[in-house]
């Protein structure tokens, strides 16, 4: 038969996309080499984020007295937190699985190879059959950057040196854990490690941390975890691995420092070799699939979603792309809009953002005014958060008084971040956001007060 749409990956981008397109009569198939979930799934968003709330707990309990609660010899097992991070994971790919059968998709595992194009549509291989789609869809995801340090491919190889995926699957808790990257992946296991007991120092290159993140509130969160016991060398290039030690340059010098385990998290690329892309002639830059506003490449009935184009590699946005591409499929104009999408660090407080920073409203020229709040003005956060501190920061737009960017540090963050998200959207001005009734006592509310400061 010929396949009215091929999905190459099974990640967030391929099996909603997949789902959809099946929903909508379309007949589907599925190629997934690994598992399906993708990183997302099986080794980044969700088992990282059990992780880390059984260390939120751990942290609960050792400073519940604040709370008059008494709590004596608080203790993490980290064997059975992998445990239970095993069964959620197994949960919800069962999930997944699940509503792809309901959908009517059909799934093959194994790796694809793209043949090429002829009259009957795009041809891929897996293992010895073949399989002709009238559209295709490149879902592959990303994986780890690999920077060429001398050492590293031999500390992967005795098990010194971890990516996200090993990470996640310790057996026991180092006593000293390096990580290499101040990012989202190396900030978030830093808080998890940190609270299990490991002895945790980050190396990062540039001059602060969490990446594009607005400056002040990277800053606010450094200062937290430097309070936890985190060592930052920032400004910190890593020139070697060897024997269980991690040289870096820094000032002029070449220090070391001693580690049981190296976590590399430098950054992902998209995966876009060994299965055949060649074979299209897609458009690339720099690793990754070019596509427009439609997730279409340049070859007429080829998309591109999820980290593979290399344009925001969060899985909520590859879940919007996926939407993206099979509208345009189906022939409803739909398009990507890159500019609103939250981004979250789990750590504890939680970081969240969307929209411009000021770095970013400075570099397009816009006018803009800042309000900055504590998140003390919340009566929740304040009754939640003894000792603790937070900010929300919001940027307007002078000129036509519209929200540009929403910046908050503290405790549901995550969850309140997607209402920042749909202000921007709206485009609402200021003086009908003003009007909006928030539920209280909520942290939400915090967004209003700093509203009321323009």
């Amino acid at each position: 038969m010929i396949w009215d749409l091929i999905v190459i990956g099974g990640g967030p981008a391929g099996y909603s996309a997949a789902q959809r397109a099946a929903q909508a009569g379309l007949q589907t198939l599925l190629i997934e080499k690994y598992k399906i979930g993708g990183v997302c799934l099986n080794e980044g968003c969700i088992p990282s984020k059990t992780l880390l709330y059984s260390a939120k707990l751990l942290d609960s309990a050792k400073h519940s007295e604040k709370y008059g609660v008494t709590i004596e010899k608080a203790s993490l097992n980290h064997a059975v937190v992998i445990q239970r991070k095993n069964k959620v994971v197994k949960t919800l790919v069962m999930g997944i699985q699940s509503k792809l059968r309901a959908s009517g998709v059909s799934v093959i595992e194994g790796l694809a190879e793209i043949l090429g194009k002829d009259p009957q549509g795009f041809g891929v291989r897996v293992q010895n059959d073949t399989y002709i789609g009238k559209q295709l869809l490149i879902a592959t995801g990303s994986s780890p950057v690999l920077p060429p340090i001398p050492g590293l491919p031999e500390g992967i190889e005795k098990g010194l040196v971890v990516t996200n995926r090993e990470i996640l699957n310790l057996t026991t808790i180092p006593d000293s854990l390096v990580i290499i990257g101040g990012g989202v992946i190396g900030l978030e296991m830093a808080s998890y490690f940190n609270s299990a007991g490991s002895r945790v120092t980050i190396l990062e290159m540039l001059d602060h941390i969490a990446g594009e993140t607005d400056p002040e509130i990277a800053g606010f969160l450094m200062k937290r975890y430097q309070k936890k016991g985190v060592d930052f060398k920032l400004g910190a290039q890593v020139i070697g691995i060897q024997d269980q030690q991690v040289i870096y340059k820094q000032n002029g010098e070449t220090p070391s420092l001693t580690a049981e385990k190296v976590l590399i998290s430098v950054g992902r690329r998209p995966v876009t070799e060994g299965f055949g892309l060649n074979n299209l002639g897609v458009a690339m830059e720099k690793g990754r699939i070019l596509t427009d506003e439609k997730c279409r490449t340049n070859i007429p009935g080829v998309f591109a979603a999820g980290d593979v184009d290399g344009l925001s590699m969060l899985a909520h946005t590859a879940y919007r792309e996926a939407e993206v591409v099979v509208g345009n499929i189906l022939g409803k104009s739909d398009i990507m809009k890159y500019t609103v999408i939250p981004t979250v660090i789990y750590t504890n407080p939680e970081v969240a953002s969307v929209g411009a920073t000021e770095a970013m409203a400075g570099q397009k020229g816009i006018d803009y005014e800042v309000a900055k709040i504590s998140m003390r003005y919340s009566g929740r956060f304040l009754a939640e958060n003894e000792g603790e501190d937070g900010i929300c920061k919001i940027l307007i737009n002078k000129k036509n008084q519209q929200l540009i960017g929403v910046h908050l540090l503290g405790n549901y963050a995550s969850e309140i971040i997607y209402g920042a998200g749909l202000m921007l959207e709206t485009e609402i001005k200021l003086a009908d956001l003003k009007k909006i009734i928030f539920p209280h006592p909520t942290v939400s509310e915090i967004i209003r007060e700093a509203l009321f400061e323009f």
